[in-house]
């Protein structure tokens, strides 16, 4: 088969386009996927620079993110027919599990959903990283719900356009941050009812006079830094603020966030494939699975910022890792 292959740790010359092993179908409980496309992540490039969880099992195929079709399944498999239509996460960190930058790959029948029926595959490919950090992040750890408010960083991005919509099905009131007027037109079409474009507005100011000064039930951070440390200060008395990255703050903002009594969280949905914690990859397939239904339904629709075939993903890498992107960059494999 065709894939991408990380030969080392370090820039996007290292991804080097080969002929690699099919992967073969040796699991009883395992389907062969051709796939049709790959969804990028930040996790991607972050992976490319370190070498993967795994450095010491180079090369290595990336991707997180794939959908395509059937093309056989195992003795015991139950769910899914040849032929069947899926998109899933899986792999691209290393080890065991291959990554999605290539024709074809082997995984369990329990980690794949049903591709929803009304996208195509490079907009099922886009789906499940982003669907699952954001609902793990408001409905499993912020428990956000109807009437609240929340406030979400970068909403036009793969994370924060998909968190916009999370939250407006739960019912809750959205502030969120844009960089531009295209990317606040857009967010306000997915139901945010406060945008900031934080290069022309503090966004603490603005969240406070939005809120008649009492902040946020929840800060959903996307990008980190000071923009995390200073969220502290937008979210209410007894709020919450969970981010997806790593960062240190300054006495100040801590003593900001413990005079505020504020509950501090992180999500990492890597966790369970990389501890390989198959109970908890189901539950988050299960998560997928709920993204098909509010999909099919109309409820939630996925932004492209753009495809490109297999063999140009150095460039597709270096899309996402300037940022400011709107939605979702896609590989595809014809």
């Amino acid at each position: 088969m065709k894939a991408v292959l990380l030969q080392a740790p370090g820039g996007s010359d290292n991804l080097k386009f080969r002929e690699a092993p099919d992967p073969e179908l040796t699991d009883p409980e395992c389907i062969r996927i051709r796939l049709r496309a790959a969804g990028i992540n930040p996790i991607d490039f972050k992976m490319r620079k370190a070498g993967t969880f795994f450095p010491e099992s180079l090369p290595a195929i990336l991707g997180c993110d794939g959908a395509g079709v059937v093309e056989a399944v195992g003795k015991r498999v139950t769910r899914f027919k040849v032929g069947d239509e899926v998109c899933f996460f899986n792999g691209g960190i290393g080890g065991p599990d291959q990554g999605n930058y290539a024709e074809y790959t082997v995984i369990h029948q329990d980690f794949a959903s049903r591709k929803p029926g009304n996208l195509s595959m490079a907009e099922a490919a886009a789906v499940p990283l982003v669907w699952i950090v954001a609902y793990e992040a408001l409905v499993k750890r912020i428990g956000l719900h109807k009437g609240q408010a929340t406030l979400i960083h970068a909403g036009a991005g793969g994370v924060g356009h998909t968190a916009i919509q999370i939250a407006a099905i739960l019912g809750a009131r959205i502030a969120t941050t844009v960089s531009s007027q295209d990317k606040a037109e857009f967010v306000q079409s997915l139901g945010a009812h406060r945008v900031i474009n934080y290069r022309e507005s503090d966004f603490v100011a603005s969240v406070l006079d939005w809120t008649e000064g009492t902040g946020v039930d929840a800060v959903f951070d996307t990008v980190g830094g000071e923009t995390f440390c200073r969220s502290f200060a937008a979210a209410r008395i007894y709020g919450t603020v969970l981010t997806l990255l790593e960062a240190v703050c300054d006495a100040q903002a801590i003593k900001t966030a413990k005079f505020r009594n504020l509950s501090i969280a992180y999500e990492l949905m890597l966790t369970p494939m990389h501890l390989g914690l198959h109970k908890a990859r189901t539950a988050q397939r299960m998560i997928l699975d709920e993204a098909t239904r509010h999909i099919e339904a109309g409820q939630v629709r996925i932004q492209l910022a753009g495809t490109f075939p297999l063999h140009e993903v150095a460039t597709a890498h270096h899309l996402i890792e300037t940022g400011h992107m709107q939605g979702k960059i896609v590989l595809e494999m014809p």
